[in-house]
């Protein structure tokens, strides 16, 4: 059994920063890629950044140099901070995880979303 669990969200002011965290744990055996994507009501869900094992990093346009993702392997946690954050950042934002569990099963994991809203 694998669980990814979220937390950091919340509701900030424009201009305003967050860090959201994930944490993949249960019969891990590798963790491949990991990342962020986001759902604003009435849109679909949309990527938002995503990082290799290796810390190859990939973002959507519209966070670029706004958004940091990073990881620590040995945690098998990835964190995206957001900065200079807009009202249009509102959404829920769910992480993900490509890993290999210990029963050998690879798959993309993800975790039950947290909410980030942006408003004054």
């Amino acid at each position: 059994q694998v669980q990814l669990v979220e937390s950091g969200g919340g509701l900030v002011q424009p201009g305003g920063s967050l860090r959201l965290s994930c944490a993949a744990s249960g019969s891990i055996f590798s963790t491949n890629a990991m990342g962020w994507y986001r759902q604003a009501p009435g849109k679909d869900r949309e990527l938002v950044a995503t990082i290799t094992k290796g810390g190859s990093t990939n973002y959507a346009t519209s966070v670029k140099g706004r958004f940091t993702i990073s990881r620590d392997n040995a945690k098998n946690t990835v964190y995206l901070q957001m900065n200079s954050l807009k009202p249009e950042d509102t959404a829920v934002y769910y992480c993900t995880a490509n890993l290999q569990s210990v029963a050998g099963l690879r798959m993309t994991y993800w975790g039950q979303g947290t909410q980030v809203t942006v408003s004054s």
